[in-house]
């Protein structure tokens, strides 16, 4: 990577540009804004809050789906707004809208100043420092990013293409960005809770009908174990207590090293650096999940017994319309190998219906399906046409009315099974990892519950002495939806398992 053009210790505080950071879409999103600000705090910008305060905003985009898409363009028009006498001089936008559209945005858009994509990370400073001096950026053309990177896994990690989150950090980063040792990544974190995304790999080789992700974000590469396991020991140093793995498939992580199974060999490590109290990996390929993966997240101390499995249907036809695998007997099979190894394990999904060709029959094998797995938390989403995806030519299509009534339909008896599954924890015993407390007010998520996306925990009869980031072990006494309340059966718990 080229090193940043100045080093922020060389700045006066009175003379540097500020910056602002606006993220939006998912937790591997996160951690790409966090590797932009260690750039932009190392090359000479003071990086705040409040994008009215800022001399530019910096709107991380979401473009997988058309909402996202729609919040992306939205969010870039409201920072756009703020341009004036004593608000930002330059909106960019940066992220994967930025990247899979390029200069087709910047000519749609114009109210943002500049169009910014991966391969600009590495000099964002230099990049954003052009913008505000007035200089015209050229975006890059939007083309399909697998073309970059070789077809053999094993020949990735050497090719020298931006992946963000990736690569070594320049040799001049100053202390506080990342571990002093020279660290393999540049980050600086933008929130002080107690969970952190860490990112496993990026990109992505299946070839889903339905999803654009691989094309913008590009083919499968993993970070080397020691890269990730520096990056979860710096975290640990900011104060953080759970790690959560993220990548576009994690149960991939590896196979461009050699080694498959390295993720099962990889969560002991994490689990055992000083200072992390649990590890959760998210996004879990169903067709890839092998028996010893499966083990380590079940029954490794430190790690969370949580699934994240995306089953996107059960009916065999649909899914193989999808370019994906399984059926609904294999996913119950699966379900019932993982509650073997740990009958509370929380499991989560995603599923999209109407389908192009889904019929009526094929809803009913998905309802079926989630009534008979009683998963903790599932997504439902309603299929719509993605540009440069195989499924928007495939015939079959449902209109709109159609595609929205199977949603409603099938997100009203999701409603109906999370609320049961949610009930049937009653009783239960829950590690809470305290996230918030105002007086006597405390919240947290139990090993069940992922960030943003699976419920809560409040916490009843808590000890004055327990405090963010603290482990304590509750009994799950009501619920509402995914949501539970649970009391405090050890005061005080701080570090508890």
């Amino acid at each position: 990577m080229t090193p940043p053009t100045s080093s922020a210790a060389s700045l006066a505080p009175a003379t540097r540009p500020r910056a602002a950071l606006v993220t939006l879409g998912c937790a591997r999103n996160e951690v790409d804004s966090e590797e932009l600000a260690a750039r932009l705090d190392a090359g000479g910008f003071e990086l705040v809050d409040d994008p009215a305060a800022a001399s530019a905003v910096l709107v991380n985009t979401c473009g997988f789906v058309t909402t996202a898409k729609k919040d992306s363009v939205d969010t870039l028009l409201a920072a756009a707004d703020l341009k004036g006498a004593s608000g930002p001089q330059a909106v960019v936008a940066v992220g994967c809208l930025a990247q899979r559209y390029g200069s087709e945005l910047a000519d749609a858009l114009p109210e943002a100043d500049a169009v910014l994509g991966f391969d600009d990370y590495p000099d964002i400073a230099s990049r954003l420092r052009s913008v505000l001096a007035g200089t015209p950026h050229v975006s890059h053309t939007p083309s399909d990013r697998r073309a970059l990177l070789p077809i053999t896994p094993l020949a990735r990690l050497a090719a020298p293409v931006a992946v963000p989150g990736h690569r070594a950090a320049p040799p001049d980063l100053p202390p506080g960005l990342a571990p002093a040792s020279g660290p393999p990544t540049v980050r600086r974190r933008l929130d002080s809770g107690p969970l952190a995304p860490l990112k496993l790999a990026s990109g992505c080789d299946r070839r889903c009908t339905f999803c654009a992700i691989p094309s913008f974000r590009g083919s499968f590469v993993s970070r080397p174990p020691a890269e990730v396991l520096a990056d979860a020991r710096w975290l640990a140093a900011q104060g953080v207590r759970e790690l959560f793995c993220v990548s576009e498939n994690s149960t991939s992580y590896g196979k461009d090293l050699g080694d498959l199974r390295l993720l099962e060999a990889l969560l002991p490590e994490l689990a055992a650096v000083d200072g992390i109290t649990r590890v959760r990996v998210s996004y879990l390929q169903p067709a890839e999940i092998r028996p010893g993966l499966i083990d380590a997240i079940a029954t490794t101390p430190g790690v969370a017994a949580y699934f994240d499995l995306s089953f996107q249907h059960a009916s065999a036809p649909v899914l193989r319309r999808m370019r994906r695998f399984g059926d609904a007997e294999r996913f119950l099979d699966l379900l019932a190998s993982v509650r073997a190894l740990a009958p509370d394990a929380g499991i989560r999904s995603n599923v999209i219906v109407g389908f192009p060709g889904e019929t009526e029959a094929d809803v009913s094998v998905l309802t079926d399906f989630l009534a008979a797995a009683e998963l903790d938390v599932v997504g439902v989403f309603g299929y719509s046409d993605e540009e440069g995806t195989a499924a928007a030519k495939l015939p079959g299509k449902l209109d709109e009315e159609e595609v929205a009534a199977r949603v409603d339909g099938v997100s009203r008896l999701v409603d109906d099974l999370v609320d049961q599954r949610a009930a049937a924890r009653h009783g239960e015993v829950v590690s809470v990892l305290v996230e918030r407390r105002d007086g006597s007010w405390v919240e947290g998520r139990a090993a069940h519950q992922g960030p943003d996306v699976d419920g809560i925990v409040r916490l009843r009869d808590v000890s004055s002495d327990v405090e963010v980031g603290d482990l304590v072990p509750a009994v799950v006494c009501s619920h509402s939806g995914a949501d539970l309340v649970a009391d405090a059966v050890v005061a005080g718990a701080r570090g508890a398992a």
